[in-house]
């Protein structure tokens, strides 16, 4: 059983939920957000703060977060323990 990731900023995410974790500046993840963004499936967990990474989950919603992506991987090894 995998447990809830947090994601900073008071936002969290269950761990089996997750697909992938990269980061936002790559022209692939912008499109992705910019379509999640069109069709409403955009979650902004930053609270103004920079966007570090951006996860994808399996109901394909895409969120932004201002945890760094290597963090956030570790965070998601240690709940699978």
């Amino acid at each position: 059983m995998t447990g809830i990731i947090s994601i900073g900023f008071g936002g969290s995410v269950m761990a089996d939920k997750i697909v992938a974790v990269v980061p936002p500046d790559s022209k692939p993840s912008m499109r992705l957000r910019d379509t999640a963004r069109a069709e409403n499936r955009l979650i902004d967990a930053t609270q103004g703060h920079r966007t570090r990474a951006v996860i994808i989950t399996t109901s394909n919603h895409v969120i932004l977060c201002g945890i760094s992506p290597d963090t956030l991987v570790q965070r998601i090894k240690e709940s699978e323990v």
